[in-house]
């Protein structure tokens, strides 16, 4: 069967994004004959009315997500690491299908302005340290951190936003000068040498977020505990706006590990569902095509909604449409999954719309004997819009 293309998990500039803005987005989407495309955006949905017009323009399905960084604080006790291979007990999660137009009732509004609030708190206090660095290495220059905020985001300052910034004041400072401008990074790295290509934008402002923002960076500022909502209360809010709770696996790594959480396929499964998922979802990007496969198909059976993404979240331009690791084709089996898992969130956030009970209820529950009726349900409003 010929199944319509879904990238269920895209960000936008509304948080950081390698798309110049939504209309690139979209339109790299209906070049790549991408039906489906679902805006995944940090702490925000700022972007829903764009993407809307825009998917309606390009005869485009779209899907009204968000994600979220938080803390589950029996697994950072324990030390197990969740889907952050580097900070036990931190959780990505993701909310899909939310109702649109976009709605979200007190405390839960309060509580999601108060993160983004602190996020941006976090990167300003970044950008100061990074100006003392600046101004100890007489670069020349000093960053505006309401000037970056201004022209280069849409409200929402991430670190990616600072290391782009910097990377285009060196960028002007030394002109077409290529030697100037890795002398000039390497002063501000503290003589760690710049080892991309000048030419290699994206590359380059990855080794400035690394060298400096990250853990161990010379300008790195560590997030306020109010950064992190737990686990919990994150579900509650996906609720609560209409959505679906979805857990995002990250999966192997280049060596064919998992994490802590991970690694046991079946106690995942079971662990999930004890935690209130029904939904799952994949960035294939990060896998190789046959563990994905083994756990997308496993979870799939299970009868968890699953879906697959790109993120798009680094200045690194990938195709649209959805390869494994390695630009690996995705086999008819996972086309099919990630179709009929769209076709569930599509068919929840039109119901959950017009204020009727959705594939998941206002308590979390779902009967999963009945995703078969939601996939057809989906697959008949997706295809009357494509």
């Amino acid at each position: 069967m010929n199944y319509p293309k879904v990238n269920a998990h895209l960000h936008t500039p509304y948080s950081f994004s390698a798309f110049r803005d939504i209309d690139d987005a979209l339109d790299r989407a209906a070049t790549e004959n991408v039906k489906v495309v679902g805006i995944n955006d940090f702490y925000t949905t700022a972007g829903y009315d764009e993407w809307a017009v825009g998917c309606e323009k390009r005869k485009l399905y779209p899907l009204f997500n968000i994600e979220f960084i938080g803390l589950s604080e029996k697994d950072r006790e324990a030390g197990i690491r969740i889907n952050d291979p580097a900070n036990p007990g931190r959780i990505y999660l993701s909310g899909k299908g939310l109702a649109y137009p976009f709605r979200l009732p007190e405390p839960y509004a309060s509580l999601l302005e108060e993160v983004r609030n602190e996020t941006n708190r976090q990167v300003k206090a970044m950008c100061e340290k990074l100006n003392t660095i600046l101004k100890e290495e007489k670069a020349g220059f000093t960053l505006d951190f309401d000037r970056i905020k201004m022209e280069l985001t849409k409200g929402m300052v991430r670190e990616r936003h600072l290391a782009k910034a910097l990377r285009l004041k060196v960028y002007e400072l030394c002109g077409e000068d290529k030697k100037g401008i890795k002398t000039l990074l390497e002063k501000i790295f503290g003589g760690k040498p710049l080892r991309a290509s000048v030419e290699d934008i994206a590359e380059v402002e990855n080794e400035i977020r690394a060298n400096l923002l990250k853990a161990g960076g010379r300008a790195f500022v560590p997030e306020d505990a109010k950064a992190f909502l737990p686990m919990e209360t994150i579900g509650e809010m996906v609720l609560a706006a209409g959505g679906i709770p979805t857990y995002p696996f990250l999966g192997d790594d280049a060596q064919g590990n998992y994490t802590d959480f991970e690694k046991e396929l079946e106690q995942v499964a079971n662990e999930l569902t004890e935690r209130g998922f029904h939904s799952v979802e994949f960035i294939t990007t990060r896998n190789r095509v046959d563990l994905l496969e083994k756990y997308a198909g496993y979870l799939h059976d299970y009868g968890f909604i699953v879906t697959f993404g790109s993120e798009h979240n680094t200045p690194i331009m990938e195709p649209v449409e959805l390869f494994a690791r390695g630009r690996t084709p995705l086999t008819e089996r996972l086309m099919r999954i990630n179709y009929q898992g769209a076709c569930v969130i599509a068919a929840h956030q039109h119901v959950v719309a017009q204020g009727l009970q959705g594939y998941v209820d206002s308590k979390g529950h779902a009967d999963c004997s009945k995703r078969e009726e939601w996939v057809k349900l989906g697959d008949e409003l997706i295809r009357s819009k494509i």
